[in-house]
């Protein structure tokens, strides 16, 4: 049976995201006795005790179904941002979130505006609806170019994906900006502005730049915005696929009503219910990445490589004279794992997620030997 026949004409060729290997796969793989994994933005430190103490206690629970509502989830939330539950819901990590607005307003005739050198499941998301996707460059920094974004639009422009900070890059856009890229939208064929889905999954590392913007600032005036945050980072939650959004009850009310019954597992919802209390765990992540991203900045800056300064718990830096994969295969085969740019049309590019000292100590010093052997 030819089954590509039957599949659906936007699934025939869809490429799959390529996820990183846990670490007992490559120490088997490649024969290594440690691994030092710096490749998907998790939190070295750990997850929130908080949430470890809330696992222990309803571990016993397991065999029942989770709250399909997640109610506790969303109370707690709803106390932690002064914001009703009604505007409140949640997903199976921001992966799901993402396909969840996806299947729930894309349509083949609509049109996708996403930044290039984003977040690549924006695009997939578009891809899978039979969505057309507008890519639009970014300004010099990696930079996102919001302007560039509202100039795209046309009236078949259903969405917008805006990334703050941006990954893969940990650039940002200030208040300003998005202040004024949320006035200048135009209308499109359905008389309303296309939706914003504003991703702010490294929102807690971000917060402490200045001029950085909350979302939530911007929801009451902006019906047509739609945030969402993650566990995964800061409260080292990854593990678990949990995560949370905001937009308007209507909205929410239709997200609902097509998210699949039970999408968030019971252990989840009691871990990111007391996660989400957890100030110390935020406040003790955030000093810690700032710490050791300056100590990246300054052996990267010995070495010479160019790297961009961060909003988040990684950093994208140039791998010249190698490409991306090329290095990233010859750190693997020494115990370290980041992640090459490839797919994100950043050939020469590598990210690196902040580590534990030792990791990131680890990670210069095989760093530096690689690069001056490329060089002889």
């Amino acid at each position: 049976m030819e089954i590509a026949k039957i599949i659906r004409k936007t699934c025939q060729g869809f490429e799959p995201y390529i996820a990183g290997k846990p670490i007992e796969t490559l120490k088997r793989e490649l024969g290594l006795s440690s691994v030092v994994k710096l490749a998907s933005n998790e939190n070295p430190l750990g997850a929130s005790k908080k949430a470890l103490k809330a696992i222990k206690e309803n571990l016993y629970k397991v065999f029942f179904y989770p709250d399909s509502n997640s109610y506790e989830l969303k109370e707690a939330l709803s106390k932690r941002y002064s914001l009703p539950t009604s505007n409140i819901f949640t997903g199976a990590g921001g992966d799901e979130i993402i396909e969840l607005i996806a299947k729930l307003f894309f349509e083949s005739e609509d049109e996708i505006v996403i930044s290039k050198h984003t977040f690549i499941r924006y695009a997939m998301a578009a891809k899978l609806m039979g969505s057309k996707a507008i890519v639009v460059p970014m300004k010099d920094g990696f930079v996102y170019d919001l302007l560039g974004l509202v100039k795209a639009c046309t009236k078949k422009t259903k969405a917008v994906f805006v990334t703050n900070p941006n990954n893969p890059t940990g650039t940002y856009s200030t208040k300003a900006e998005l202040m004024e890229f949320l006035q200048k939208l135009p209308l499109n064929k359905f008389g309303v502005k296309p939706l914003v889905i504003l991703d702010e999954a490294y929102f807690e590392y971000a917060s402490l730049e200045k001029d950085y913007p909350d979302g939530l600032n911007f929801l009451k005036d902006n019906p047509n915005l739609i945030i969402f945050r993650t566990f995964s980072k800061i409260y080292g939650l990854a593990g678990l696929r949990v995560a949370y959004g905001f937009a308007n009850k209507q909205i929410v009310d239709y997200i609902e009503r097509t998210r699949p019954p039970f999408n968030v597992n019971l252990l989840a919802q009691v871990a990111a219910a007391a996660a989400i209390t957890d100030k110390e765990q935020v406040i003790k992540s955030q000093e810690f990445v700032k710490e050791e991203k300056e100590y990246l900045y300054k052996e990267l800056k010995k070495l010479k490589i160019e790297y961009i300064i961060s909003a988040t718990n990684f950093v994208l830096f140039n791998s010249l004279p190698l490409k991306g994969k090329e290095l990233f295969m010859k750190l693997l085969k020494e115990g370290v794992i980041v992640r090459a740019m490839d797919e994100y049309e950043l050939s020469y590019w590598v990210r690196v997620t902040v580590g534990l000292h030792k990791e990131n100590e680890l990670f210069i010093r095989k760093l530096k030997v690689l690069i001056r052997d490329s060089k002889k």
